[in-house]
């Protein structure tokens, strides 16, 4: 099986500081809907792990979370993708969890539901804790440039073997082969 694990803000759809709070506030990113139907189409089963502390620190709830990744799906459906399962933290950081990323709770469990070894599976993040996790479990780091990517790349020393492209099309257009 082929499996690649997206993190969704910043990713897929623009991020804010102020957290994507409803539907409305939701806006892919140019190409990435795209680049998803893409790696669909190449036979890759597609994922998405997430951290929500909005849900965590009261700023939505859960129904809001789905009505969100209910029109991701939709407009995703429109070009043709589809997202296989989303992996969520819920929880506000300080929480002590082990499913927020950096740390690789989300990441087991998608090994777990997946019965799958995730050594060297793609997972595509903008930030250093998406990498982090990744790397911790033995996924191939991918890190775009879109939301907090550029300022990551320049700022952080990258898990060894990280790869990087300008936005998710670019990783869809790497792996199309693979």
């Amino acid at each position: 099986m082929k499996l690649i694990i997206l993190d969704r803000d910043g990713v897929i759809n623009q991020d804010s500081p102020a957290f994507v709070k409803s539907p409305d506030e939701w806006i892919a990113l140019p190409g990435s809907l795209e680049a998803i139907a893409r790696l669909n189409r190449a036979g890759w089963r597609v994922v998405v792990a997430t951290n929500q502390s909005g849900l965590g620190r009261g700023l939505y709830d859960a129904d809001t979370l789905n009505a969100i990744h209910a029109k991701l799906r939709k407009q995703l459906q429109a070009v043709g993708g589809q997202i296989d399962a989303f992996f969520i933290c819920p929880h506000a950081p300080g929480a002590g969890c082990d499913c927020r990323k950096p740390e690789p709770g989300m990441f087991l469990d998608i090994a777990r539901r997946y019965d799958i070894d995730l050594r060297g599976v793609p997972a595509v993040g903008d930030s250093m804790r998406d990498l982090l996790a990744a790397d911790a479990v033995g996924c191939q780091p991918w890190l775009v440039r879109t939301g907090n990517g550029r300022r990551t790349e320049h700022e952080y020393e990258l898990p060894q073997g990280t790869l990087i492209r300008d936005d998710l099309m670019a990783v869809a257009l790497a792996l199309e082969g693979a």
